[in-house]
C-alpha cells in the first residue's frame, strides 16, 4: 500500500467526538441540506449530535455505534413549524484526506417516506 493509504485510519478505530459534518446529497423528500450542520459526541457505543441549519430548525439524534456503523433515531422542528421524526443506518468511511463521511438510509417515522443520504465532516 501507499504511504497516504497507510495514514488514513480505518472507519471502525475513528473518533466522531467534536466533528461537524454537512449533508452532501440527499433524497428529494429528505430536509438535510449542504447548509444543515451536524455537531457530533461519542462515548463508548453512544453517539449523540445536535443538528441545524436550511430547513431545520433544531434536531437530535442519539443511537449507538458498532465499529463501522451507526443505528439511530432523530427528530427536529422544521422552519415551516413542523416536527419530524424517523430511523437512520450510517456506514462510517474515512475518505482519503482523513475526513469522514456516512453513507445512510433513513426511514421517517412522522410520514410514510424513505430514502439515502451522505454528509461529510466540514473542517
Amino acid at each position: 500500500m501507499s504511504a497516504s493509504l497507510d495514514s488514513v485510519p480505518r472507519p471502525a478505530s475513528v473518533s466522531l467526538e467534536g466533528r461537524v459534518f454537512a449533508g452532501v446529497s440527499n433524497a428529494a423528500i429528505g430536509q438535510v441540506s449542504s447548509a444543515t450542520r451536524f455537531r457530533y459526541h461519542e462515548d463508548g457505543s453512544v453517539v449523540w449530535a445536535e443538528y441545524d441549519g436550511g430547513e431545520i430548525v433544531r434536531g437530535y439524534l442519539v443511537g449507538t455505534r458498532d465499529g463501522d456503523r451507526l443505528s439511530f433515531r432523530y427528530v427536529h422542528l422544521a422552519t415551516d413549524g413542523a416536527t419530524a421524526s424517523g430511523v437512520c443506518d450510517s456506514v462510517i468511511q474515512v475518505l482519503s484526506d482523513g475526513r469522514v463521511r456516512f453513507e445512510e438510509s433513513w426511514a421517517w417515522e412522522s410520514r410514510p417516506e424513505t430514502g439515502t443520504s451522505v454528509v461529510e465532516e466540514i473542517r
